[in-house]
């Protein structure tokens, strides 16, 4: 049986290297959770910044459910929430396209028929190594990545609202958000946090060895020459630096209990992608 996930369509098949393609719910949301950056594309508006061009932001995020289950399931469709600042233009066309979705237009309350929000993509990448073949037109890259392609809203409710902050908090360090202070009003109002309904989405991985051209494996003397394999490429964390106003004197065992787990499960996943 296979995985649930979105269908292919036109606005998501991976075209070039189709067998790399994957589009069920848990590939997607587990790349976009573990991307430490997303970045965040949306077009501005002519009118308001008098310019053409499309805009790209790097931004935190994370998948959710709201509410969530006690056992929250990634194999299920999922939304994406984004941080940012209140009054950041990204915020500020999401919180206006809301709002004209709720206005009447001929007597009709709008958001029963649209509710759609601002259009944005949502890009997340992990680099897993470096292809290093015989020829350069054969390198490339072990990766994972996934697009996704949704309406963004302003989560207004302030108990959904919590609840995004607590998870992309989390996101960081597991527990980090009951490991500190409870922010105050002046932060909270100053945040914002969009919703992401996810319309459409897939993911491209690319894993294992170099890829060669048949006729360079049979010439024996240039392979003598040529160094042909993989760089495994990880993210590594170091030993935490506490800061000058730091006076808590050891680092907490759920920081260097997850920058442990993290640096290994790295190194393994990049190593194994190798081959």
């Amino acid at each position: 049986m296979e995985n649930a996930g979105w269908d292919k369509t036109k606005l998501n098949t991976v075209n070039r290297y189709r067998n790399r393609g994957k589009y069920d719910y848990q590939t997607v949301n587990t790349i976009v959770d573990e991307a430490p950056v997303l970045h965040v594309s949306f077009s501005a508006s002519p009118e308001e910044d008098g310019s053409p061009f499309p805009t790209i932001l790097p931004m935190v995020g994370c998948t959710s459910s709201y509410p969530e289950p006690a056992v929250p399931d990634k194999s299920e469709s999922r939304i994406i929430y984004l941080h940012g600042y209140v009054s950041s233009r990204i915020l500020r066309l999401a919180k206006t396209a809301d709002e004209e979705d709720t206005e009447d237009v001929d007597g009709v309350n709008a958001s029963a028929k649209s509710n759609k929000g601002i259009p944005i993509c949502v890009a997340a990448t992990q680099l897993d190594g470096i292809v290093l073949a015989l020829t350069p037109n054969h390198h490339s890259a072990n990766f994972r990545s996934a697009v996704v392609f949704g309406h963004a809203h302003v989560v207004t409710d302030e108990a959904e609202r919590l609840h995004a902050l607590e998870l992309i908090t989390n996101s960081f360090v597991p527990t980090r958000w009951e490991n500190t202070r409870y922010p105050n009003s002046t932060e909270l109002k100053s945040t914002g946090i969009l919703r992401v309904e996810i319309e459409s989405a897939s993911a491209k991985i690319r894993a294992g060895t170099t890829g060669e051209d048949r006729k360079d494996l049979k010439d024996e003397e240039m392979k003598q020459k040529v160094w042909a394999g993989v760089v495994p490429a990880y993210v590594q964390y170091g030993k935490p630096v506490p800061a000058p106003t730091n006076v808590v004197e050891k680092v907490p065992q759920y920081i260097e209990k997850w920058v442990e787990d993290e640096n290994k499960k790295s190194y393994e996943h990049a190593c194994q992608a190798a081959k």
